[in-house]
């Protein structure tokens, strides 16, 4: 063994431990509680992105306040200072243009494929050519199908699903692989466009999120290296504290595109995205939803300036479902029917997340053995979908039409009426609700009853609808394609709302139109356990304002109903996944904890002025991000706690090896005069320096550096007899990845331990104290 390999084995102690996420970790000099040996965490490395198990680290979202750092803002001017601010609304700009792009031109897409679709399968069906239609409607849906699940199963698995889920898990500070790449924002847009047009109960909205996510990242790190799109000029974002704000801009910005709901996308990133707010956000991210707004707004006036210019659709398919004309009128007894559809639909909410939780699980089975069963899957799926879709419209009866029926379809395809294998005179209305867009299907069930040439909806429709979408729905999400969760759980509380206003008609004045909003509302209560954003994205969706105070009754009770059963169904994701995401609320058993009891061994440290030899050694053997340094005499009288310095600050300082000395002495200045603060920046993806990049001689280890002008001298720290429980909060709200212990008596070693969102994972403290009662 080389000397300097000797050196660091007597001043670090290594034991049998894991390759942990971020930290050197407590010492066992700490005392064992409840007769439990300490390990290292590895019950939480692990995430599933896509179908493949990758590595988890959390993101620097403290800000490292170091010698370079505020050499760095004390040497700003004016100028550079109002750059960094004007630079902040461009973004926010951009991401708000940009978005509002994508969305319009998805909704173009998927509007134009599947009514093109639609149109080649009704004319065949008009010349009674039945066999011919559905070899048409079942090859175009399995060849869309089908190269959705190829962009996702070979180019970027991240892709697929709703995306909302890891958007959360990043503002959470999850770094997950790949994730917000260039890679799966191209096939997040394609995906979606070839999945929603396929025919598949998925919507577009969830994708829209996460398309919004990615394009704000790809902004906010200066474009991307690996496919030569750079932009030097965004040398200011690179860190994860300011990405995190235009992730959440591009998140809100994602909801005003899918539901034209600028409002709801702030309320959105509010309620359910973000785990950390603040006033300077949401005015950047009201802006960039308005931005939204108002480009979403120009291009559907260019749509309506002529008929054909946004292809088959006049209107560009933007969704606005405002066709529900009649001001609601609501005595006391329809009170109890609303309060009667809200606790319907939490226990069909909390079902629904039940059994999705059940299918996902099998799904991760099949979709791991390769791209080849992904790709089977979904085709399987396809098949099942487009027998549906076709032949239960043939088990229904036909209607004679209440007014003329429409001759054939044509541009436009937004007829209520369908033939489907119908006399003359009559018209299929199962047929209506399936044989179209998802979106055009909720726009049928809002239709005013009143209007009896329009909402002439049979209950037997309505049932085998509502049983049929809400089991396609099922099966259907989690399948290797961009998929959102939003329109399916519309479809089924709006089928189930408008059937149950259907019954009610002649005991109710309230209008089953907005019973099937109503039964909307509740479903998406139960799911997804939102209530503020889903409520002004409902009324915004409506353009009726006078619904408020039912849509927020209907989603109070849901909510409350589906609460008392499990998580919803985004939560339930992001712990299917086994993304270790930092809960607002701290388990109730952590609170039996301190957290010294947590931190586990063994801990590596370094002095400020260290050997070469040393940290290269010490990077090798651990896979820690964040390391103490303390000073010793004869710099300080005592050993005392000088800061945090991290991984990747080290790799770029042992890259300079001018810097190295061959005596231990401070070069503090020499450093801040070759270095700035821009050169510790993190660079796009994860990509900067690694140990292998590095030419480091034997000569070199046994030079010595001083860590000092990178060492963050203000980190986080706790006493190691803080309750567990309160710690937990404290990282959460301070979105910190690192939180040293440090002991409570004086003459000990100035640090216990680190503590990262790892060891706060309850698989990895109940796997530490079994005896422990998770519920209470």
């Amino acid at each position: 063994m080389d000397q300097w390999e000797e050196e660091a084995e007597e001043r670090i102690e290594i034991g049998d431990h894991g390759d942990h996420d971020d930290h050197g970790e407590g010492d066992d000099e700490q005392k064992e509680p409840l007769l439990v040996r300490r390990r290292t965490n590895v019950s939480s490395q692990l995430a599933i992105v896509g179908a493949n198990k990758s590595p988890i680290q959390s993101l620097d979202y403290e800000m490292i306040e170091n010698d370079l750092l505020k050499q760095d803002w004390r040497s700003r001017t004016k100028v550079e200072i109002y750059q960094y601010v004007a630079l902040k609304w461009t973004l926010a700009l951009l991401i708000g243009l940009i978005t509002g792009l994508v969305g319009f031109f998805n909704n173009l897409g998927v509007e134009n494929i599947a009514g093109f679709k639609l149109l080649v399968t009704n004319n065949l069906m008009l010349k009674q050519k039945y066999h011919q239609a559905f070899a048409v409607y079942f090859g175009c849906n399995m060849i869309l199908g089908v190269g959705a699940a190829a962009l996702c199963a070979y180019i970027a698995p991240a892709a697929a699903g709703s995306g909302i889920p890891e958007v959360k898990a990043y503002l959470n500070g999850i770094d997950a692989h790949s994730i917000l790449a260039p890679s799966t924002l191209f096939v997040k847009i394609f995906g979606s466009i070839l999945g929603v047009a396929g025919g598949f109960i998925v919507g577009k909205e969830g994708p829209m999120v996460h398309t919004g996510a990615c394009i704000a990242n790809l902004l906010g790190q200066g474009g991307s290296r690996k496919y030569r799109l750079t932009w030097r000029w965004l040398r200011y974002f690179k860190n994860d504290r300011d990405r995190r704000d235009l992730i959440t801009c591009g998140a809100a910005a994602g909801v005003a595109a899918a539901f034209r709901a600028p409002v709801g996308g702030v309320l959105f990133a509010l309620e359910e995205a973000a785990s950390w707010w603040r006033s300077a956000l949401l005015w950047r991210t009201f802006f960039t939803t308005a931005v939204v707004a108002v480009v979403l707004r120009g291009l559907i006036q260019f749509c309506h300036q002529g008929e054909g210019k946004c292809g088959l659709f006049g209107k560009g398919g933007i969704i606005m479902f405002d066709v529900n004309s009649l001001e609601p009128a609501y005595t006391t007894p329809d009170l109890l029917a609303v309060i009667f559809l809200g606790v319907i639909g939490g226990l069909m909410g909390s079902l629904y997340n039940y059994l999705v939780d059940k299918v996902l699980r099998t799904y991760t089975t099949i979709n791991g053995k390769g791209p080849i069963f992904k790709i089977l899957l979904v085709m399987v799926i396809s098949f099942m979908t487009s027998c549906i879709r076709f032949g239960l419209p043939l088990l229904s009866k036909c209607v004679p039409c209440p007014g003329e029926c429409p001759k054939s379809p044509s541009a436009g395809f937004s007829m209520h009426y369908d033939s489907f294998q119908c006399p003359s005179n009559h018209f299929n209305d199962l047929s209506s609700l399936l044989f179209t867009t998802n979106d055009e299907a909720i726009r049928k069930l809002f239709i005013d009853s009143s209007d009896s040439a329009n909402a002439a909806f049979q209950l037997s429709t309505l049932i085998i609808f509502f049983v049929a979408i809400y089991l396609l729905g099922i099966v259907t999400y989690g399948v290797a394609i961009p998929s959102g969760l939003f329109i399916p759980v519309i479809l089924a509380g709006a089928s189930y709302g408008r059937l149950v206003g259907t019954v009610l008609n002649p005991l109710t004045d309230l209008d089953a139109g907005y019973f099937a909003l109503l039964g909307a509302a509740s479903f998406l209560g139960g799911t997804m356990r939102m209530t503020v954003s889903l409520c002004v994205i409902l009324l915004e969706l409506t353009n009726n304002l006078l619904m408020l105070p039912l849509v927020m009754l209907v989603l109070l009770v849901s909510k409350t109903v589906a609460d008392c059963f499990n998580k919803g169904v985004y939560d339930q994701i992001v712990m299917l996944k086994g993304l270790p995401f930092m809960e607002a609320h701290a388990e109730p058993y952590m609170k039996n904890l301190v957290a010294g009891d947590v931190v586990s061994c063994p801990l590596f440290t370094f002095c400020g002025i260290e050997k070469v030899g040393n940290i290269v050694h010490a990077l090798k053997v651990t896979g820690h991000h964040g390391f103490p340094v303390i000073d010793e005499p004869p710099f300080t009288d005592a050993a005392e706690l000088c800061g945090l310095v991290l991984r990747s600050h080290l790799l770029v300082l042992l890259k300079h090896k001018t810097l190295f000395t061959r005596r231990r002495v401070m070069t503090r200045s020499t450093i801040i005069n070759k270095l700035k603060a821009s050169d510790f920046a993190k660079p796009g993806l994860g990509r900067g320096i690694t140990l292998e990049d590095l030419e480091i001689s034997q000569e070199d280890m046994e030079m010595f550096v001083d860590l000092h002008p990178i060492i963050n001298k203000s980190p986080y720290t706790v006493v190691e007899t803080m309750s567990l429980a309160k710690a937990a909060l404290l990282f959460r709200e301070l979105g910190l990845r690192h939180l040293l212990v440090v002991p409570k008596i004086p003459g000990r070693p100035p640090i216990v331990g680190i503590l990262t969102r790892h060891d706060f994972m309850p698989e990895y403290i109940l796997g530490l104290f079994p005896s422990l009662n998770p519920h209470k």
